[in-house]
């Protein structure tokens, strides 16, 4: 079946969030690290303005999910979940590529990415490079990894 990565629909918002959850459940966090999660990791029709929010469907399932936004012309990777039984299949590079293109067609020079830690190795294989720590908008206390990715030929 053909896989196509395109901007998410109001209708796919409940099911873009079930994927972000199920994929940060995926790394064993408990249930009270996953309700403070909550609410960063759901999706709303305002994150759609603009289509940097996608979702790469393969016939009727969904995948992943990727999100970017821009802030002061601060490029961010706010969101890239793959579907836990999707892992290991290149969803994830998929989306990423996806990002980087959105960002560099839009003129950004580089990607910010507040990474989880169990997904910091994914983002530096992908070429992003450490750039210090962030506190994390979910847990107080909690710092996440933070990297930036170099766009080529951003304008």
């Amino acid at each position: 079946m053909p896989v196509a990565i395109r901007p998410l629909t109001e209708e796919e918002l409940e099911e873009a969030s079930a994927v972000c959850l199920r994929s940060k459940a995926y790394w064993g966090y408990d249930a009270t690290v996953m309700k403070a999660c909550r609410d960063e990791l759901t999706l709303s029709a305002a994150d759609l303005e603009g289509g940097l929010s996608v979702g790469m469907r393969e016939g009727g399932t969904l995948l992943g999910v990727a999100q970017v936004i821009c802030e002061s012309d601060n490029w961010e990777l706010e969101k890239l979940f793959v579907d836990p039984p999707a892992m290991g299949r290149g969803v994830g590079s998929q989306l990423f590529a996806w990002a980087v293109a959105a960002v560099g067609a839009r003129g950004g020079h580089t990607m910010s990415i507040a990474a989880d830690p169990e997904a910091a190795d994914f983002y530096r294989k992908m070429g992003a490079v450490d750039a210090g720590h962030v506190a994390s908008a979910s847990i107080q206390g909690r710092c996440l990894p933070l990297l930036r990715y170099r766009i080529l030929g951003g304008s």
